[in-house]
C-alpha cells in the first residue's frame, strides 16, 4: 500500500508563490500516475494538475493553466505542485493523488485516483 504525504502549504498575499510537495513511500508500483486536488470551501474537489511519473503527459485545470506547474522527482519519490501568481479563489486544502492507470481524459477527475493524502491547506490572504 503506497500513503502519500503533502507538505508546503501555508498562507501567502496576493501574488505570492508556494510549492507543494507531496512524498509517496510504500509500494510506489501504483504512483504511475499522480494528481493534485483542491478543495475550497463549500465546493467540490476538484482537480488540478497532473502527470504520468514516467515524465509526460502534464495536464492542468483552466483555472491554474500559466501559473501553476506540476514535477516530479523521481529519485525522490516526490511530486511538487509550485505555484505562482495566487488568487484568493485559490484558497483550499490541496491533496495530492495516486493511481496505478488513468486515461488521459480522466486524469483530472476525482474518482480515477486510489491513494490520497491527508492534504494541506493554502490560504490567500490579501
Amino acid at each position: 500500500q503506497v500513503q502519500l504525504v503533502e507538505s508546503g502549504g501555508g498562507s501567502v498575499q496576493a501574488g505570492g508563490s508556494l510549492r507543494l510537495s507531496c512524498a509517496a513511500s510504500g509500494s510506489t508500483g501504483i504512483t504511475d500516475f499522480m494528481g493534485w486536488f483542491r478543495q475550497a470551501p463549500g465546493k467540490e474537489r476538484e482537480g488540478i494538475a497532473a502527470l504520468y511519473t514516467g515524465g509526460s503527459g502534464q495536464i492542468y485545470a483552466d483555472s491554474v493553466k500559466g501559473r501553476f506547474s506540476i514535477s516530479i522527482d523521481n529519485a525522490k519519490y516526490t511530486v511538487y505542485l509550485q505555484m505562482n501568481s495566487l488568487r484568493p479563489e485559490d484558497t483550499g486544502i490541496y491533496y495530492c493523488a495516486a493511481a496505478g492507470w488513468v486515461p488521459t481524459q480522466s486524469r483530472l477527475e476525482k474518482g480515477a485516483y486510489d491513494v490520497w493524502g491527508q492534504g494541506t491547506q493554502v490560504t490567500e490572504s490579501s
